[in-house]
């Protein structure tokens, strides 16, 4: 009986063993199963991510900048290399000005408040032409599109035969720096109001639909490529006036030069100088951060207030 019942229980341990065997077969086998889904799955997964991230940079081709697309439109009259300078003032000038501004730079409005005068005299006067470029370089430093969008309707302003009125418009409701108001149409149109004549059909459609942002990306370019070192760049006869922190530019040192280039002796006047407004500057670090604003120039030794050098390139 004991052999029989020993043969029983290996019998027994065998069979248990081989169902063992059998059951953990099985368990991988769905394993391996489920491993194999996952794996298909993931593959699938992944070529429809890819063809997902393809089809988003396809779509995007040409989206980024919308300055970078379609043809350069130069404004009506644009002048200089490449038709990349706004000119006011009398062609047969003696002295050209050359100034390269963006609307949103306080620097620039700084500039333009303690020299308009004594800018606009000399024109009307026929001694000075002044050559404005352009450029977004607060855009860069600040993000938006506010110096774009301006120098765009500066541009459309300068199709309607404008530009001289909107430009100092422009500069006199300038923004704080940080408000990118001026990315918005709709409040570039409302100051359009102040120039007579210059809310049009045809100019609203020219700032609606960014018709000269091309042209303003070709001046910034150019800009760049110039390497100056900031906002404003104020070139009298190719010579730079505005930088030199050792002998600062003045309205009345300006009106001078001006004058004697063109053989014209008058006494100095202190009309100019005096309607000069505090001046303020302000600057750019690489990293895109505006400085502090002082709250006005050092006195120079004609009694009105210097600019400083405005905000720099990255």
């Amino acid at each position: 009986m004991s052999e029989k019942n020993d043969g029983a229980n290996r019998d027994v341990t065998k069979r248990s063993a081989r169902e063992r065997l059998q059951a953990e077969r099985e368990q991988q086998k769905k394993k391996d199963k489920r491993r194999r889904a996952l794996l298909v799955g993931g593959a699938v997964v992944g070529v429809l991510g890819l063809a997902a991230v393809v089809g988003v940079i396809a779509a995007n081709t040409g989206k980024g900048d919308k300055t970078a697309k379609g043809p350069v439109a130069a404004p009506s009259g644009a002048t200089g290399k490449d038709a990349l300078a706004i000119q006011t003032g009398k062609d047969g000038a003696k002295s050209t000005l050359t100034v390269w501004e963006d609307f949103r730079c306080p620097a620039c409005k700084a500039f333009e408040d303690n020299y308009r005068d004594t800018l606009h005299d000399l024109e009307n006067r026929g001694l000075l032409k002044i050559e404005y470029h352009l450029v977004t370089l607060i855009d860069g430093n600040m993000r938006g599109t506010g110096s774009l969008n301006a120098a765009n309707a500066a541009a459309c302003a300068q199709d309607a035969g404008k530009f001289g009125a909107f430009h100092d418009v422009l500069f006199v409701n300038q923004p704080q720096e940080t408000d990118d108001a001026y990315a918005k149409n709709a409040k570039l149109l409302e100051l359009s109001g102040k120039v007579d004549g210059l809310d049009t059909p045809a100019f609203r459609s020219c700032v609606e639909d960014g018709t000269h942002n091309s042209w303003v990306a070709k001046s910034h370019e150019a800009f760049r490529a110039g390497k100056f070192k900031g906002t404003p760049t104020v070139l009298l006869d190719g010579k730079d006036i505005f930088g030199d922190q050792a002998n600062p530019l003045t309205p009345q040192k300006l009106k001078e030069k001006v004058e004697a280039n063109a053989g014209v002796t008058a006494k100095p006047s202190a009309s100019a100088s005096a309607s000069a407004s505090p001046a303020v500057s302000s600057s750019a670090s690489a990293s895109g951060k505006s400085g502090s604003l002082p709250k006005a120039g050092s006195p120079s030794p004609s009694g009105s207030k210097t600019v400083s050098k405005g905000t720099t390139e990255d």
